[in-house]
């Protein structure tokens, strides 16, 4: 599974699948809110109309989602 480093490590990448799956996301406040997961999953909770543990639930997922396709990219060599 992927976890938060690994999205963070390559941030303009990941930002910009995260921005399909959350269109709420706001790109001025990206630069310092990857930082903490927590804090991102408070802001991804205000800014979609969810609980922190629903954010927490949807960010789990896309995670999750992140390192299927990762390992897609994998074996197929890209």
């Amino acid at each position: 599974m992927l976890n938060w480093a690994d999205l963070t490590q390559d941030w303009d990448a990941s930002y910009a699948r995260a921005k399909r799956r959350f269109p709420n996301l706001r790109d001025r406040d990206m630069a310092h809110v990857p930082q903490d997961r927590r804090q991102f999953e408070a802001y991804l909770a205000e800014r979609h109309h969810l609980t922190v543990n629903e954010a927490r639930e949807e960010l789990e997922d896309f995670l999750f989602t992140e390192a299927l396709n990762r390992e897609m990219r994998q074996s197929l060599g890209e």
